[in-house]
């Protein structure tokens, strides 16, 4: 299990500020196939043979981010997922975004 993976997120309450560019690269080199997009969204598709793959493995992220408290925006097509993560309340990327990130990372496919 990797360093980030072994943790849990904690809820943000807002008020605080997002990581800086280079403590979130930092933190990126960590991932697996993820990315910053739009500044402060952490991103990464997967593909699967076919829809159901899909949509099973979507289920498993949902149910993640519920014990994590921590959710994800989820994108599902035939074959494909793409997940984005930032921390809605500040428009910013925190620590538990790269967490759920690894997380997910260690999910079945």
């Amino acid at each position: 299990m990797s360093e980030l993976a072994s943790k849990e997120c904690v809820p943000c309450k807002g008020g605080v500020p997002g990581l800086d560019a280079a403590a979130a690269n930092e933190l990126l080199w960590k991932l697996d196939g993820w990315v910053i997009e739009k500044e402060y969204h952490l991103a990464r598709s997967f593909t699967f043979p076919d829809f159901v793959k899909a949509l099973a493995f979507v289920n498993r992220v949902g149910e993640l981010a519920e014990q994590q408290g921590h959710h994800p925006d989820i994108y599902l097509a035939w074959g494909m997922v793409k997940i984005e993560i930032w921390t809605h309340k500040i428009k910013g990327l925190t620590e538990s975004d790269f967490i759920l990130a690894a997380k997910i990372d260690q999910l079945p496919r």
